[in-house]
C-alpha cells in the first residue's frame, strides 16, 4: 500500500507564488523519479516537472525560470515552487511518483490533485 496526499493549492494573483507538496507513504524501498503535471478543463494532462534521485530536472517550456522542483528524499517527500504565476498556469495540479516497493516491484502512482487557480 503506497499513498500520495497533495496540498498547498490555492487563489493568487498574477506574479504570486505558490509551493505545492507531495508525501508519499507506505511499503516504499527507493523513488527513482517523482514528478508534477497538471490538467485544465478540456485540455490533456502535461508534465510541468520532474525530478530523478540524481537530481536531474526538466521542465516544460512554459515554466522554465519560473517554477522549482525539489525533493526531501528522507521524507519522500516532493514539493513545487511556483513563481511569476500566470492565469495560464491555472490547473489542477497531481503529483507523480515512480518507485519501487520493499519486493522491488515498480509501481506508479497518483496523487488527489490539488487546485491552483491565477486570478488577471
Amino acid at each position: 500500500q503506497v499513498q500520495l496526499v497533495e496540498s498547498g493549492g490555492g487563489l493568487v494573483h498574477a506574479g504570486g507564488s505558490l509551493r505545492l507538496s507531495c508525501a508519499a507513504s507506505g511499503s516504499i524501498f527507493s523513488i527513482p523519479a517523482m514528478a508534477w503535471y497538471r490538467q485544465s478543463p478540456g485540455k490533456q494532462r502535461e508534465l510541468v516537472a520532474r525530478m530523478l534521485s540524481s537530481g536531474t530536472t526538466n521542465y516544460a517550456d512554459s515554466v522554465k525560470g519560473r517554477f522549482t522542483i525539489s525533493r526531501d528524499n528522507a521524507k519522500n517527500t516532493v514539493y513545487l515552487q511556483m513563481n511569476s504565476l500566470k492565469p495560464e498556469d491555472t490547473a489542477v495540479y497531481y503529483c507523480n511518483v515512480d518507485l519501487f516497493r520493499l519486493d522491488n516491484t515498480r509501481h506508479d502512482y497518483w496523487g488527489q490533485g490539488t487546485q491552483v487557480t491565477v486570478s488577471s
